[in-house]
Parts: structure tokens; sequence; C-alpha cells
């Protein structure tokens, strides 16, 4: 008979937790998900390294349907207690939103029922108690008042294409809240979820299920881009194929199910132009408008029309963000959202990329300029005698040397970086583009020779440009590399591979300013992208400082004169800035809405003054890290490391004995990561000042307790002096030397996979099976490495603790 106690997790629940299920009659394959993934871990960031912390994974998540989640169970070995599980269980059942939670150690369950009607919330259940799904449903939809007809739609099966595939976690909620709200008879509903969310597939999910169970059997989703309706149709719409229509030409066929428009297409100014008068009012039972925010929520903007005129449909808005301005919101129409999955949330579960913030002030831009009495500019025109400040700049006074210390700046940080690295500049209009793509062209010079689309300008009057916005979003193509743009890109973009956004463009829209933001989030890990970069120049990130903004920057670097763009590994106070606190915006500031989906890019004829020789200069530039938690941090890296250590040992004893006794010490290494503790800038840092290389063991040491590191060639040479070797045989103590010198070169992880002894200088050895023979076999040759280790790391120790080798 096996002893419990010595069971792990793992078979507790294979021997006790699943039978128990199947017991109750849940169907293990449809209806039982194991380790079932909430986040993918938040991407910390440091300097150019970045890693991703630990994610969260229930143990059990179990579905009244596919997609339907009702309960969990978080597991534990029997060395716990039946309900130490609870309180973990009740974070991810909160983020999972259900009502039903339980804890096990495979003795029996702890049982947390949040909507108990009898006042009693926990209790503990035999094995052989665990409720059916069938009786953890009929109390759910008590407790919701659903009746049969409600209960069907709110059942009604998702789309599978067969994979198995789930939603991630806020999808279900958001697509499941949506439908019990139409269930219930809701005819207004506000989603709202960050950009690249997924929030055409969500919608995809809402319409299929809507569609499938008859309660909408005509459908129209509004856009306001071409490009939108076209890439919806061809991706996450394609399931619905012959019964799906676009709207164009202003021709209304009747005899489709599920219609795609632009706003654009089915409204006009004159009357006959107005396509959807061709339908009944009553003709559509659902309509979703994507991207309702575009200035839309205006009483008489484009959609706002449409929805009037169907009033009588179920209107769902999708939005990344919610509210305008103070005076007009898209809440006004759609009422309270009834799910938000914010930009903050995102990042940090890990579905999006976090962002560093590196502000460059210039010195015209804070003092303003003042021509000399007459003075004429470029062009001979006489320049009106005011002050001008950033405000004019780019729109009624240009500075050319102002354009040219941009693109140097901007080129300057893609040189340290990645020349490669797509990047979108945001301008004031569209002359400014035109003037910043020449700057950044003959910055680049080098490069647009080889292809003259490495730097493009793409705005709505351009048809050269617009033609490449495709080449310019599609992962695989090279070029155009850097976009300058005004209007054209802020939203609806989904630029995958974007790492750098540049903002030369005043922005007080907390609306445009998320939805420029969101051309960055979208995490590619096929392509390296992992975060990206906001290089600002006119000081639009202090609408981090609204309220509103959900969402904030990983670091915010702000570089002094000739200091490089790119944000340096050590934090702000390093360098003799102090910690930043957000500014509040300016007195008579206010956010305001954009217009008409946010496309007006034309000039205004306003005569712009061009000024060639005005001298600008860089004033300041600065940086701040957020931790693994999303806090700011303005300490050093040292001061982090060492306040993340001590979370993790007690002392240096406690760490001493964790080391030795992990048969791989990469484990440690790699848990101490998930902290974010980045090994390499660590020692990048403390080799720059020393001028020598360690390994994480010293760098640990050296950082938490102040022991004096030692390097890794020092290490090795104590462990040569002391005539370790000849315990061992001929053939082994060559091996064993060899692996001591690749540790001095390359460190303790890599002599640790057997894999090295298929490289130079142990193939001169033998083959991997003669080295391992001559030990005596794997597990001897893994022994002697454990002790190689051993004998690497107590030299170290023994010399400090004056000669006491277990301390």
């Amino acid at each position: 008979m096996t002893n419990k106690k010595q069971l792990s997790e793992r078979d507790i629940c294979t021997k006790f937790i699943t039978p128990a299920l199947e017991q109750a009659g849940w169907d293990v394959i449809t209806q039982v998900r194991e380790e079932f993934p909430l986040t993918k871990g938040r991407i910390i960031v440091r300097g150019k390294l970045h890693a991703r912390a630990k994610h969260k994974r229930v143990d059990y998540v179990l579905l009244y349907k596919p997609n339907i989640p009702i309960a969990l169970i978080e597991a534990k070995d029997n060395n716990h207690s039946v309900g130490d599980g609870m309180q973990q269980a009740l974070g991810y059942a909160e983020m999972l939103q259900v009502p039903f939670v339980f804890s096990s150690n495979g003795d029996g369950f702890l049982f947390h029922n949040k909507i108990a009607s009898d006042g009693i919330i926990e209790r503990e259940l035999g094995l052989h108690e665990f409720p059916a799904a069938e009786t953890l449903w009929q109390w759910w939809a008590e407790h919701r008042g659903l009746d049969d007809q409600q209960k069907a739609l709110v059942t009604q099966d998702y789309y599978s294409d067969g994979s198995n595939k789930t939603p991630r976690y806020y999808q279900l909620l958001a697509i499941n809240k949506t439908i019990e709200a139409i269930a219930r008879g809701q005819k207004r509903i506000l989603l709202v979820m960050a950009t690249g969310t997924g929030k055409t597939f969500t919608a995809f999910q809402i319409i299929w299920r809507l569609w499938k169970s008859k309660a909408s059997k005509r459908i129209l989703f509004l856009a306001d881009r071409n490009i939108l309706v076209d890439q919806t149709m061809t991706n996450d719409f394609k399931p619905f194929g012959s019964a799906m229509t676009k709207i164009q030409k202003r021709q209304a066929n009747k005899s489709y199910e599920i219609y795609l428009s632009l706003y654009q297409a089915v409204t006009g100014t004159e009357e006959e132009k107005n396509i959807y008068k061709q339908f009944s009012p009553d003709f559509f039972d659902l309509i979703v408008i994507d991207e309702c925010h575009r200035g839309s929520a205006a009483a008489d903007s484009a959609w706002r029309e449409i929805l009037e005129y169907f009033s009588s449909a179920t209107q769902i808005g999708l939005t990344a963000t919610p509210k305008e301005t103070k005076a007009v919101s898209n809440i006004d129409y759609f009422g309270d959202p009834i799910y938000t999955y914010s930009l903050r949330q995102g990042i940090d579960d890990g579905f999006l990329a976090p962002y560093k913030v590196v502000r460059i002030d210039l010195d015209r831009d804070l003092t303003g300029w003042r021509p000399d009495k007459g003075m004429l500019d470029k062009y001979r025109n006489e320049i009106e005698d005011r002050i001008y400040n950033q405000q004019d700049f780019d729109k009624t006074l240009v500075l050319e040397q102002r354009t040219q210390l941009v693109a140097q700046k901007i080129t300057e940080f893609l040189k340290q970086t990645n020349r490669f690295d797509k990047a979108i500049i945001f301008c004031e209009n569209i002359d400014h583009a035109e003037r910043m793509r020449q700057a950044l062209v003959n910055e680049n010079a080098d490069l647009v020779a080889q292809n003259s689309k490495y730097v493009m300008r793409i705005t709505g009057d351009n048809e050269e440009g617009k033609a490449e916005l495709d080449n310019f979003i599609f992962p695989e193509s090279k070029y155009p590399v850097i976009a300058t743009t005004s209007k054209l890109m802020t939203t609806g973009v989904d630029a995958q591979t974007c790492k750098l956004i540049v903002l030369d463009q005043r922005i007080q829209s907390m609306t445009e300013f998320k939805q420029i933001i969101g051309r960055g989030t979208r995490i590619n890990e096929d392509y390296g992208k992992f975060y990206f970069t906001i290089i600002d120049f006119k000081k639009a990130t202090e609408l981090f400082a609204d309220p509103d903004f959900d969402g904030d920057p990983v670091q915010i670097y702000e570089p002094k004169g000739d200091d490089s763009p790119v944000p340096p590994d050590v934090p702000a106070e390093e360098w003799g800035v102090d910690g930043f606190t957000y500014p509040e915006p300016g007195e008579g500031q206010e956010w305001t809405g954009i217009n008409e989906a946010g496309q007006q890019e034309e000039d205004t004829g306003v005569r712009r003054y061009v000024v060639a020789n005005v001298e600008v200069k860089v004033a300041a530039e600065r940086v701040q890290y957020f931790d693994a938690n999303g806090k700011l941090i303005t300490e050093s890296l040292k001061d982090y490391t060492r306040k993340a250590l001590a979370k993790e040992y007690a002392s240096l004893d406690d760490f001493l004995l964790r080391w030795s006794s992990t048969e791989k010490k990469q484990v440690i290494i790699d848990e101490l990561s998930e902290q974010g503790i980045f090994f390499e800038a660590l020692a990048d840092e403390i080799g720059r000042q020393s001028g020598k290389a360690f390994d994480p063991f010293d760098l640990v040491c050296h950082v938490a307790w102040d022991m004096p590191p030692l390097t890794r060639k020092e290490r090795a040479e104590q462990v040569k002096k002391r005539n370790y070797f000849t315990q061992h045989g001929e053939q082994a103590r060559r091996v064993l030397e060899a692996l001591l010198d690749k540790y001095a070169d390359e460190g303790v992880t890599h002599i640790e996979e057997t894999q090295i002894l298929t490289i130079a200088p142990f193939t001169e050895f033998g083959t991997p099976l003669e080295i391992i023979r001559a030990f005596g076999g794997l597990e001897q040759y893994q022994q002697a490495v454990h002790e190689l280790e051993d004998a690497l790391y107590l030299s170290g120790r023994h010399s400090r603790a004056g000669g006491n080798p277990s301390a």
C-alpha cells in the first residue's frame, strides 16, 4: 500500500481527485480541464533583457459545457490539510468569476459555495460526495433566475475548429457575460477590451452563439476602416462562409444573414445615400459596433444615426477606451460596461507587451523661440513677432533643425538596438510627416540606398504610402521599416512587430493616446517582440497622470544632452535623477475627443513659417523601471535584487543550503529570474565596476550579503590547487578538468547538461557513452559533476568562513 504522504501533488490528482470527479459523473474529456492556464506571466524588462514572471494556472477547471466554467479545484499534496489550497483557489475563482470553489489534499474536499442559500459557505465533503455537474448548474441557474429558454441560450455551443483551443479567461468572461445579458433581455451592451486582446474574436463567438441559437437571425457588424472589415471577413469571421456579405456600392441585398459594413458605406449626407434605410427598421436583430469610441459617442455621429434607426435590435459596442471627454461618452448610449479588460491587466497577465518610455525634451520646446524684429523665413516671408512654443512647432512654425534633431535621435536609438525594428513616427500633420520622412532618409542614407522603402510616409493622402501599409503590418515583410504618419495609423493597425513608437505630436485626447499606445502592445514571440519603446518629444506621455489611464510604463527615461536615447540597464537614481512623479495636466488643459473616426488629416491651409538656421538641442531625458508586480522602482538594480532575495531566503545559510542541496543550479537561477532578478544585467553592472565576470552564485552572495565575489576562474583555480581529481581514474580526471575549464569560461549551467559531452574538447575523450562508462555509469557521472560543483562552491565558502566548511 502506497503511503499517501509520499505522493506528489500530481499523484494525488491522478489517484484521488480525478476518480472522485468521474464517480460524480463528470466527463473527463469534455468537462474537466487540468492545469488550466489563466495568465501567461507578466513580461519583466531590464535593459535589453526580458523574462516572464510565473504564470497562473488552476489545477482543475470544471466546465458545465465546453468554455462555460462553473467550478475550480486547487490540489495540494497530502502533507497539507484539505483546505490549504482554498485561499489560492478563491483568488483564481475571482479571476474566472466562478461560484463554486474546491480545495483538496486527496482525503476529501473543502467546498466553498459563493451562493449558498443556507448561510454555510464552506463545508467539508468526502471524496464520494463531490456534486454532479447538473447539480451545480441547477444551483447556479436558480441563483441567476434563468428560465429554460434563457438557459438554452446561455449554454449554446461555442464555435470550435476541432483543435479544442479554449479562449483566454477574459474572453470567456466577456462572451459569457454578454450572452447572459442578452438572454435576460438587455438591449444595449458595452464591452471594454484593451487593444490587442482579441475584441474581434470575442465578437465572433458572441455572434456565432446568438446566430446558431437563432436568438439573432440577421446581424450587422459595423467598423470604420475598410482594412478592418476585410481582415475580419477573412480571419475571425471566416466560419460564417456564404451566410456573410459585405455591404458595398450602396446596394442592400437582403438575402444574407451576417452583414459587415463601414459606417461610411451606409451613411451619407443626402437622404438617398442612406443605404440602411433600404432595410426596414426591424430587419436586424443584432448590431455590433467595433471601435465604438472614435468621436462617435457624439449624438450626431454616423453610427448613432444607424443605431437609432435600428433601435429595436440588440446593440453591442466594443471599445478599448470607454470614455471620450468630460461632456460626451459612449457610456451615455450603451450604459456602463458589462465587462472591462484593461491595458494594465493585459500587461500584468502577460498577454500584452509592456513598454518603456524615453522622454526627450528639446530646449526650444521648453523655452519657446521669438524671431528678431522683421526676420524672414526660408521662403522670404516675414515671421510674425511673438513667442512660438511647442504648441506652434510644425503647425504654424517649422524649425528645420528641430526635425533633424528628432530624426537623429530616432536613428541613434535604432542603431543602438536594431535598425530593422519596425517604427511608427506620429507627426503633427501630413507636411510634418513628409519633412520627417526626408530627415530620416538623410540620417539613414546607407539603408535607403539599399532599399528606398526603408522609410516611408504612410498618410491618408498618399497612395504609394497607403499601398505599403499591409507590408508594414505583415511580420514577414522586411520593408517598410520606419513609417511616418499623422492620423492614419492611430487605430486599427495591427502592427505585431512594431517595437518603437515615436510621439512628435501633441496629443491631448486620452482616447487617441491609448489608441496610439495600442499600436505596440501586441506580443509576437516568433519575431522577438516582447516589449516596445515609446520615444516622446512632445510631453504626450504626461497623459499617464490622467486618472483614466490604465496601463503604466515599465520604464521612463529622460536622457540629457548627448546621452544615448537607449535606456540604460541602471535605473534613474544611479545617474542623478530623483524619482520622477507625473505632473498634473497643465492649467486649462482638457482631455478632448478626436473628430469623426480619428481620420481628418487634411492640412488647414494655415501659413507655416519655415526657419532653417535656429539651433535646437536636447535639454533633458529620464528613466524609471516597473518591477515584476508592476510597481514603480526608482532604486538601483542591486537594491531591487537585494530585496527580492530577502523575500526568498531568510539568511546566507538558508541560500547556501538550498544551493548545495539542489541537483541542478539552473532551477534556482530560473526561480530567481521569475522574481525579476536578471543575472546578465547584474553581471554587467558589477562587471563594469570590477572588470571581472562572476557566476550567479557569487552575484547573489555579493549583492544580498556583501560577500566578496570570486570569479569563475578563481573558483576553478582553487579546486585545481586542492588536488581534487586524484580520487578518479585518468580518463575521468581529464573529463573533470575539461568541465572545470568549461565552468571557468561559460558558467555552471553548461556543465550540468550531459549534451556538453558532444562538443570539443570532450569528443577527444570518446563518445558520450564511453565517457559516462569511465565513471561507472550515468548516475555515477552525474554524482561526480554534483561533487565537482560542491568543490567549486565549497572553496569560496571555506575561505570566507574562517576554515569552517559548513559555513
